[in-house]
């Protein structure tokens, strides 16, 4: 099924813009990154994220992203989240490393062979390619020895699709019946619900800056719409102006 994407917060980004990184994060300096939450801006272009080397935790899910290049920097990454997106290749996932949580649920990978450049990937934990909550899923899903094959991809694995494989099983998950693992049918979040929301520091200075820059960036949006309604008067005054000098001839 084809993913439906939000379009309503802040509009159409299209691209990642240093401008847009800063007003989202408040951190002036790109490498300071460390957490980063751009969903349902649709986003096509990755941009300058690469330059975020230092980032732990991102979420570009509810895009329009089919180019992973510049996250191949990344290699300090450990919680990627791309689902409903636009991708079709992982190549460039190789490098990052660190990876140990990665949401691919709502693209368009077609093959097993897509999944082969996670392989290197020994931190890799929890991986999902389809989500049932939201009915996201990718053509490989259709498989009807689907998840065997995922799991002889990736045998260190703990959790495919909310669920618990055959290594590293959390007994309390599931039982065994017949020498086979039964399943429950109620499958684990990816992240619990509030894993990307935004720690805020105890820390009073911090926060009173946070606030102070906030309250700056405002006023700029502000004044911004002033200026730009005036130039359209201005605009329009002169071309009618021109308008009534045309007839006057």
């Amino acid at each position: 099924m084809e993913p439906k994407r939000d379009k309503s917060h802040d509009g159409d980004q299209e691209r990642i813009s240093p401008v847009l990184l800063k007003s989202r994060t408040g951190e002036f300096d790109l490498e300071s990154i460390l957490f980063l939450k751009l969903r349902n801006l649709g986003i096509h272009d990755l941009g300058c994220i690469g330059e975020c080397i230092n980032l732990e935790r991102l979420d570009l899910s509810g895009n329009n992203i089919t180019n992973l290049a510049p996250l191949a920097s990344l290699r300090l990454l450990s919680v990627l989240n791309l689902c409903a997106n636009r991708i079709s290749n992982l190549d460039p996932l190789r490098s990052c490393e660190s990876l140990q949580n990665l949401n691919l649920a709502g693209n368009v990978l077609n093959s097993f062979e897509c999944l082969y450049a996670l392989q290197s990937l020994r931190k890799l934990e929890n991986i999902r390619l389809k989500d049932n909550t939201y009915n996201y899923s990718n053509p490989v899903c259709r498989s009807t020895a689907y998840r065997a094959h995922v799991l002889e991809i990736f045998p260190n694995i703990k959790v495919l699709d909310g669920k618990c494989s055959m290594e590293g099983l959390d007994r309390t998950s599931g039982s065994y019946k017949n020498g086979q693992l039964v399943e429950h049918s109620d499958c684990k979040p990816w992240v619990e619900d509030n894993f990307w929301d935004i720690k805020r520091s105890n820390n009073a200075i911090v926060d009173e800056a946070y606030k102070q820059f906030n309250d700056v960036l405002h006023e700029c949006r502000l004044l911004n719409n002033r200026a730009t309604h005036v130039i359209s008067q201005t605009e329009r005054s002169m071309s009618l102006k021109k308008q009534s000098k045309q007839y006057a001839i």
